[in-house]
């Protein structure tokens, strides 16, 4: 697996995000070792809270939230999924799969960090792996924020809206990361905020991984990914972990899913699930300091 390694001076002088860069090199069978880039803030023996970015973002789309949590007494982590971010980045298409990625965030957080009783908050594909992580290592997890995700099994379609997506980033012959995020806020970003978001890509040869996000999520029953779904949601769904709902109300893609998430998680049953008012499908970016005070609250309740 041949891996590309986004150039340091990409990420110098981003708005709001001074935050120290930390590495740790992951070992792995295909890629040999594959180094994860992260950020924190908050003391080190804090209850530790791992915030886990999706498509096409990476952990800048935390920068209001890790103040803010950090204030509250928590350790927030904010790793890169690899292919994103600061983290190395496979170079193909087809080095990227849905177990692959899963096991990437399970070395990252037990293995290097050998993280305990953490909080996961899970947006987007954040969600999509952290809820995987959950139910296969319950006994690491003090709770989960779901916030505008889900974990599709391919036994019902995604809605027309993410098809369209998807289809937008396999054919576009050069794949905007800053359009894309912007295309998720209700807000509108700076130009400095948009190309912070594309500053790990220098140019198409390191968009691996965005470009092989959407077709990872699995559309039919007989997916790779879709059993080992299922399985997550049967233990999911009588798995006693506190589960707090926070969904944004301006999501189209994963709206649907906070209900389902409520009604059927018993770590969710009695939480008041607050609905994140004004923002969009990247709600971190719209109203992150509003979500970080929800889970701030959840983490200390």
């Amino acid at each position: 697996m041949r891996l590309l390694r986004t150039p340091e001076d990409r990420f110098a002088d981003l708005p709001d995000f001074a935050f120290a860069p930390k590495y740790t090199d992951l070992a792995d069978p295909h890629g040999g070792l594959i180094r994860v880039g992260y950020v924190e803030a908050g003391p080190v023996d804090g209850p530790p809270v791992l915030l886990l970015h999706g498509e096409p973002s990476w952990s800048y789309l935390y920068r209001r939230m890790l103040p803010v949590l950090a204030d509250a007494g928590l350790r927030a982590i904010a790793p890169d999924l690899v292919g994103f971010g600061r983290s190395d980045k496979p170079a193909e298409i087809v080095d990227h799969s849905y177990a692959r990625h899963v096991e990437w965030v399970r070395r990252f957080a037990f293995d290097d960090l050998d993280l305990q009783n953490v909080t996961l908050v899970g947006q987007d594909w954040g969600g999509l792996l952290g809820l995987r992580l959950v139910a296969e290592h319950p006994g690491r997890f003090a709770g989960v924020v779901a916030a505008n995700t889900g974990l599709p099994t391919g036994d019902t379609d995604m809605p027309a809206v993410w098809h369209k997506f998807r289809e937008t980033v396999e054919n576009a012959q050069v794949l905007d990361v800053g359009r894309s995020v912007q295309a998720g806020c209700r807000t509108e970003l700076s130009e400095e905020v948009r190309a912070a978001y594309d500053a790990p890509f220098p140019n198409e040869m390191y968009k691996a991984g965005p470009r092989a996000m959407p077709g990872l999520v699995p559309t039919r029953p007989d997916d790779p990914a879709s059993e080992a779904n299922r399985a997550a949601w049967r233990t999911l769904t009588d798995l006693d972990v506190p589960l707090l709902c926070a969904f944004s109300d301006g999501d189209p893609i994963t709206g649907a899913m906070g209900p389902i998430l409520q009604r059927r998680m018993k770590g969710a049953a009695g939480l008041d699930h607050p609905t994140i008012e004004g923002a969009g499908h990247f709600l971190q970016e719209d109203a992150g300091e509003v979500l970080a005070e929800h889970v701030a609250r959840f983490v200390r309740r």
